[in-house]
């Protein structure tokens, strides 16, 4: 599992995925959440604004798993 620092209280899902370099763009991310391929803490999300705080973890399929983390 991967660990990716953020800077501020909490991240949103679209741009958490652009950081986590599992997508290059904003409309790739949405491709990617509304296909299905994106839990958080172990639960499908679509929502490209869904709030994620340090602790929160995130599968992608194909890419592995990540964990929000303070900096």
């Amino acid at each position: 599992m991967k660990q990716v620092k953020i800077h501020s209280e909490y991240i949103k899902l679209d741009q958490f995925l652009k950081l986590a370099d599992c997508v290059p763009t904003g409309g790739m991310a949405k491709a990617l959440l509304q296909e299905g391929l994106v839990k958080v803490n172990g639960e499908p999300e679509e929502r490209r604004g869904r709030k994620l705080y340090p602790g929160d973890r995130i599968e992608v399929e194909g890419e592995g798993t990540f964990e929000v983390a303070a900096e």
